[in-house]
């Protein structure tokens, strides 16, 4: 199968939002991932996953839906919805309660990490000044976490913590 075929759902040329090369890597990433996983980046789902690795912060669904405007006639909220409930199952974003807001798994995209066979955690430490948003990869809190679970006989799927505070620049 040639390349061009591999990327049959993946974009249309001329469709959408333009990335820059970074972003593109990961869209790639992630269009692998998905297939690996039997499941389908479509256009739509690739855009919107473009536009949250894009996103210098966090950043919630009609702020998305009014980027994908922008470039895409037609966008309306059940477009993006689905396209965030997708890419929420598949572990390429996570949504920070707090702010309902979304931001790409950047561990996984970055690195071609793959939650496969074991637990899809995310630590957030999240500004309250600035709204400034880093993600964690601490093994030990997700050891703690797991630990504390089995001891209660609870097997835990997905992780999310978040931590308000004040980020180094504002403090």
């Amino acid at each position: 199968m040639g390349n061009d075929d591999r990327r049959d759902d993946a974009r249309t040329a001329g469709d959408g939002p333009t990335f820059t090369p970074a972003v593109e890597q990961m869209l790639e990433r992630a269009h692998d991932m998905c297939r690996r996983h039997g499941a389908r980046l479509t256009q739509q789902r690739r855009q919107v996953l473009g536009l949250v690795l894009s996103a210098d912060r966090p950043v919630g669904a009609y702020d998305l839906l009014d980027r994908l405007r922008r470039d895409t006639k037609g966008a309306a909220p059940p477009t993006v919805y689905r396209a965030l409930d997708f890419l929420l199952e598949h572990g390429l974003i996570h949504k920070i309660e707090r702010l309902s807001a979304f931001v790409a798994c950047r561990h996984m995209l970055h690195n071609a990490h793959d939650c496969e066979n074991h637990l899809h955690s995310a630590q957030f430490l999240i500004c309250t000044r600035c709204g400034h948003v880093t993600e964690l990869e601490d093994s030990q809190i997700v050891h703690a976490l797991v630990a504390a679970t089995q001891a209660r006989k609870f097997s835990i799927r997905t992780s999310t913590i978040e931590a308000e505070g004040i980020c180094a620049a504002c403090a």
